[in-house]
């Protein structure tokens, strides 16, 4: 059974740091791009960032780019989201999510990927 498992999801302060981190099991992703995704209540979930197969491309939606780093270690079968200068408009419920469709390139869109995470609640108080 393949299944994303999230972790390091919480409640914190506007302008603190929370680091995701998303491992994998019942199948390896090496090849394939992983991506972050995030829901806030009454909204569309949304693309916040993307990695490629080995890493060397990367894709951040604007209102996160210089904030967000996104990472993975394809040893562990893992990716990581570190996130800082958090702001309360980042609340939402945050998603892992890995793609077979894409061919290992990075995508924002949600339709090309097949494998999600139950999803973890980052909240941000002001």
């Amino acid at each position: 059974q393949v299944q994303l498992v999230e972790s390091g999801g919480g409640l914190v302060q506007a302008g603190g740091s929370l680091r995701l981190s998303c491992a994998a099991s019942g199948r390896t992703f090496s090849n394939d791009a992983m991506g972050w995704f995030r829901q806030a209540p009454g909204k569309e979930r949304d693309s916040v960032a993307a990695i490629s197969w080995s890493g060397g491309s990367t894709y951040y939606a604007h209102s996160v780019k210089g904030r967000f780093t996104i990472s993975r270690d394809n040893a562990k079968n893992t990716v990581y989201l570190q996130m800082n200068s958090l702001k309360p408009e980042d609340t939402a419920v945050y998603y892992c999510a890995a793609s077979t469709r894409s061919r290992g390139a990075v995508s924002a869109r949600a339709m090309n990927y097949d494998y999600w995470g139950q999803g973890t609640q980052v909240t941000v108080s002001s």
